[in-house]
């Protein structure tokens, strides 16, 4: 058995924080979704985001299941860590994977169906992404002979971790290159912004009522995925709302016809903002 709660409202304040992370990681989807819906468009939004997003959210998932629901993982984790302390993983942060992961495979059918002028996911996205892949693989049949489970889905939160800090890069570099931040949702930073900075608080309380910092580089990966993903919103909310407030892209790619350069600039011009649904 794991540590119980010291404190009644320090749990309730986990859990709170849990399920404010919970909707808000789960709503920040929408506003992308909804943005290519309106606009039949997905340019301004970088596909290799997507792709590796799509990486990231499937080992992330991987690895909270595995976590959550097996009980030989978890007496792994306590043999390591030690028998008082609790798994650092919540029911909320399985129920964000699944929905991630689905919600990543919608933005990727808008890409194949919306308009993308000349955008297109690039070698070095689609080396990386393979990469990864191979390596889980290859860990697999490596853990396999030993058991060594907790090793195992270690592997897989590095490579979300990984793909957490890389993902965000090209999106920054096509925003500075565009000068603009015309397609890519706002509202997406804005909501992921609050879901890092309670995640980061739930595993702050689980630790000041247990004592013990053990729950931060005892699941590395959620602590770096909180300080990352809160570092590169703020980049994001910098260039959305000083760098480049209310400016059309600089260019419009090279493959988009007369006729839906025009849709794209009528669109932009009524929907100046922040892009939120």
């Amino acid at each position: 058995m794991g540590k119980e709660w010291n404190s009644i409202p320090m749990e309730i304040t986990y859990e709170l924080f849990g399920w404010i992370a919970f909707f808000s990681w789960s709503i920040s989807f929408y506003p992308q979704i909804i943005l290519n819906f309106q606009r039949k468009s997905v340019v301004g939004l970088n596909f290799d985001f997507v792709v590796m997003n799509l990486t990231k959210h499937s080992t992330y998932l991987i690895y909270n299941a595995t976590l959550y629901f097996s009980s030989a993982v978890q007496k792994q984790y306590r043999d390591k860590y030690g028998q008082l302390h609790m798994i650092p993983v919540a029911a909320n942060d399985v129920a964000f994977s699944v929905h991630a992961v689905l919600m990543t495979l919608v933005t990727l059918f808008q890409i194949f169906i919306y308009e993308r002028g000349s955008q297109k996911i690039s070698r070095v996205s689609f080396g990386i992404v393979f990469v990864a892949w191979c390596a889980a693989a290859v860990c697999i049949f490596i853990a396999l002979p030993s058991h060594s489970w907790l090793w195992l889905i270690s592997v897989f939160n590095t490579i979300q971790v990984s793909m957490t800090v890389v993902k965000y890069i090209p999106q920054a570099f096509m925003n500075f290159y565009r000068k603009s931040t015309e397609g890519f949702s706002i509202g997406n930073i804005l909501l992921d912004f609050l879901g890092g900075v309670t995640n980061y608080g739930q595993m702050a309380v689980q630790s000041i009522d247990q004592g013990s910092w053990v729950n931060f580089y005892g699941n590395i990966g959620k602590t770096l995925l909180s300080l990352v993903s809160i570092f590169f919103d703020l980049l994001f909310m910098i260039q959305h709302y000083v760098l480049y407030r209310g400016k059309k892209p600089s260019f419009l790619p090279s493959k988009l016809d007369e006729t839906s350069k025009e849709s794209l600039l009528q669109t932009s011009n009524q929907t100046p903002g922040d892009h939120l649904a």
